[in-house]
């Protein structure tokens, strides 16, 4: 079991920045596929970026491209998730989450990730 704590949520205003972070405590880091998820008010959770463990390889739900950029950092055990031109429908808990890489599954479905944290709320103000 991975524990999970995101930080770095808030309120901003639209066209603001912010930058959330997740400490996994875990010493096989390294073996995870790291998510980002949120969860709007009163809709589903839905993916928001993703990282393979190896760093290499990075994936984007289409409403946050360009404008989100996912990061790790192995030697701190560390996922980032850069936020720029937030927007009013960015609002939402965000949920960090941590999954071992599985033949044919998608690193955008929630069902990869057995390790989730609590979440951090973001709130962006029009």
């Amino acid at each position: 079991q991975v524990q999970l704590l995101e930080s770095g949520g808030g309120l901003v205003q639209s066209g603001g920045s912010l930058r959330l972070s997740c400490v996994a405590s875990t010493a096989t880091f390294t073996a995870y596929t790291m998510g980002w998820f949120r969860r709007p008010p009163g809709k589903e959770r839905e993916f928001v970026a993703a990282i393979r463990w190896s760093g290499d390889r990075t994936y984007y739900a289409d409403s946050v491209k360009g404008r989100f950029t996912i990061s790790r950092d192995s030697a701190k055990n560390t996922v980032h998730l850069q936020m720029n031109v937030l927007i009013p429908e960015d609002t939402a808990v965000y949920y960090c989450a941590a999954g071992r890489p599985t033949f044919g599954a998608s690193e955008a479905d929630g069902a990869m990730y057995g390790n989730w944290g609590q979440g951090t709320q973001v709130t962006v103000s029009s």
